[in-house]
C-alpha cells in the first residue's frame, strides 16, 4: 500500500550491548519511519532492545547453546504473520537460521551483514563450508568495511551482490565538548592523561594486555589512569579480578555499561584498541567524533578508520610491552595527541557520517523489495 513503511527484519543473535547490536539500533532509528524496523533475537532480548523506537516489535526465539531447530521454526511464524520485505541477518549464526526458516531465502529476499573479521575459529573449513552454503540463500552479502570483505573473498566466501557500507556515526550527538566536566560526571579524576578501552568484555579486545601495558606506563607517569568503559561479555569476571590484583589498581576504573557513553569520551586523552579482531568498530567512530585519537592494532581493520600518524597511530599491539612503548611515546607528545584529535573528528565528519549510512542501507532494501 503506498506510503506504508516497509517492513524490516533483523535477525541478531541478542541486543546485549555491542558495537554490531548498536549499529542496528541506530539503522533502525535512523530510518523510522520509511522503514518498519522489527528484531528476532535467536538467544535473548538485550538491554539495547529499549533504544528501540518501538521495543515491543522485539521478539526472541528462544535459542540454546545447541542447535536449536524449534528456533528455526519459531522465526518461520514470525515471519509467516509479519510478511516482511526483507529479512537482514547479521553474522553467521542468525543467517542459519534465517535460511532455515525461509526455505533457502525463497520465502523472503535475505540480506546478510558482516560485522566483523573472522576469528581463526571461524575460519576452519566447516566453518567457512557453512558460509559458503548459507550464502547462495542471499539475495545480497554487505559488509561494514573493505577489509573483511577482502578477507571473505580470500577465503573464497564470495557473494555475486556484495556491498561495502561502513558504520556511521551521529557527529551532532557525538561531539567534542568539556573534558574536565565529562571527568567530574564519571567521578573521575580531573589531572593526568586518561586512557580508555570501550566494549565489551570478548577474548578477543584484549583488556588483560592493556593492563599489563599500564602497569609498565604508570610506573613513570603516575599522573597517568586507565578507565575500562562497558560492561558484559565472558571475561568480565576475569578482567576484573586481573585489575584488582594489579599494582596499579589504584588507576584502573570500571564505569559499567553507561546509558549514555558521550562523557566517557569527551573525557579521555586516548582511546586504546588492542582487539585482534574488528571490523569498523563502532567505539573508534564515536572516539574520533568527539575528537579523541586511536591507538589501534594492525590487521584489524582500522585502516579503513586511521591513517598511521594521521588521525592516531596503528601499530602490532598483541605483545603487552609494544603496547606500553606505543602509549609511552603518545603520551610524551601531548600536542601530537591534540592534533590526531582534530584529524579524526574531521575524517569522521567528511566520510563517516550517519547519514550517508543510512541513505546506502535504504537503498539496498529499496532496491532488494522493489520499491527503488
Amino acid at each position: 500500500m503506498a506510503g506504508q513503511a516497509v517492513k524490516i527484519l533483523h535477525v541478531v543473535d541478542s541486543l546485549s550491548p555491542g558495537g554490531m547490536e548498536n549499529g542496528v539500533v541506530n539503522l533502525i532509528r535512523g530510518l523510522a519511519p520509511e522503514f518498519e524496523g522489527h528484531v528476532a533475537c535467536l538467544t535473548r532480548r538485550g538491554a539495547f532492545a529499549e533504544r528501540l523506537p518501538a521495543p515491543e516489535r522485539v521478539v526472541v526465539l528462544g535459542k540454546t547453546a545447541r542447535f536449536t531447530p524449534l528456533a528455526a521454526w519459531r522465526l518461520a511464524g514470525h515471519i509467516r504473520r509479519l510478511r516482511p520485505a526483507v529479512l537482514h541477518t547479521h553474522n553467521l549464526g542468525p543467517l542459519i537460521y534465517a535460511t532455515l526458516a525461509t526455505l533457502g531465502g525463497r520465502l523472503c529476499p535475505i540480506l546478510h551483514g558482516e560485522h566483523s573479521l573472522l576469528t581463526d575459529a571461524e575460519k576452519t573449513p566447516r566453518k567457512l563450508r557453512q558460509r559458503q552454503r548459507f550464502y547462495r540463500a542471499c539475495r545480497a552479502v554487505h559488509a561494514v568495511a573493505p577489509v573483511i570483505r577482502d578477507e571473505l573473498f580470500a577465503l573464497g566466501c564470495a557473494h555475486p551482490h556484495f556491498h561495502v557500507i561502513p558504520n556511521g556515526v551521529d557527529t551532532a550527538r557525538f561531539s567534542p565538548g568539556d573534558r574536565s566536566a565529562a571527568r567530574r560526571e564519571l567521578g573521575l579524576p580531573d589531572d593526568g592523561s586518561l586512557l580508555g578501552l570501550i566494549g565489551r568484555f570478548g577474548p578477543q579486545k584484549g583488556h588483560a594486555a592493556l593492563i599489563e601495558a599500564f602497569e609498565s606506563v604508570v610506573r613513570t607517569r603516575p599522573d597517568c589512569r586507565l578507565v575500562f568503559v562497558g560492561g558484559g561479555g565472558p571475561c568480565e569476571e576475569a578482567i576484573r579480578a586481573r585489575a584488582a590484583r594489579s599494582a596499579a589498581s589504584a588507576h584502573i576504573h570500571f564505569t559499567g555499561l553507561l546509558a549514555d557513553p558521550l562523557p566517557a569520551y569527551r573525557a579521555l586523552d586516548l582511546l586504546v584498541i588492542p582487539s585482534t579482531n574488528e571490523g569498523m568498530s563502532n567505539a573508534a567512530l564515536e572516539a574520533m567524533s568527539c575528537g579523541v585519537p586511536i591507538l589501534g592494532n594492525t590487521g584489524c581493520g582500522h585502516e579503513t578508520l586511521i591513517a598511521n600518524g594521521r588521525e592516531g597511530v596503528l601499530a602490532d599491539l598483541r605483545d603487552p610491552s609494544a603496547l606500553a612503548r606505543e602509549i609511552a611515546r603518545l603520551l610524551d607528545a601531548p600536542a601530537r595527541l591534540v592534533e590526531f584529535g582534530h584529524a579524526a573528528r574531521v575524517k569522521v565528519d567528511d566520510s563517516f557520517s550517519i547519514g550517508t549510512m543510512l541513505a546506502s542501507y535504504g537503498e539496498l532494501y529499496r532496491s532488494l523489495c522493489g520499491t527503488s
